[in-house]
């Protein structure tokens, strides 16, 4: 029986683990959901570091231990926004386990993101997929879509 009390005399959690907040930098009010897959940023020099606060010796100390560093708390992300209409890349900054800064990534962040290149096609896809996948939007000379039902 006193084992009983022991266990109701435990505090219960005041409130409910928050989900992280990422709203849209177009609109701010609205929230914007994320699938999951981020590619994290990697400093390759001081001056990189340096840009995000730590002092100049410091960050080369730090590149001469580490010479790829890998930001654990910056990251790209492809976030859907449900106001805007479309999924776009975002740069990620995470301040605490809520509290997250976004806005629309530019194309030199994906100069320090490993083995990702958006200009560049997927070197795994052969030449026929990714030239038959382009097929089903070429249009004949009559103005009428390739694969057109009618």
């Amino acid at each position: 029986m006193s084992q009983c009390c022991a266990l109701s005399d435990t505090p219960r959690r005041s409130h409910r683990p928050q989900r992280r907040q990422l709203c849209c930098p177009a609109h701010p009010e609205q929230r914007i959901e994320g699938n999951g897959k981020k590619y994290f940023l990697h400093l390759l020099t001081p001056e990189q570091l340096k840009a995000r606060g730590m002092a100049d010796k410091t960050a080369k100390l730090v590149i001469q231990a580490y010479p790829v560093l890998v930001l654990s708390n910056e990251w790209l992300e492809e976030l859907f926004c449900p106001a805007c209409g479309s999924s776009r890349w975002c740069h990620v900054i995470k301040h605490d386990r809520v509290e997250h800064t976004v806005r629309w990534a530019p194309r030199d962040l994906w100069e320090q993101v490993a083995h990702v290149d958006p200009v560049v096609a997927n070197p795994t896809v052969s030449e026929f997929t990714r030239r038959e996948s382009r097929r089903l939007n070429q249009k004949r000379a009559d103005g009428k879509r390739v694969f057109d039902a009618g």
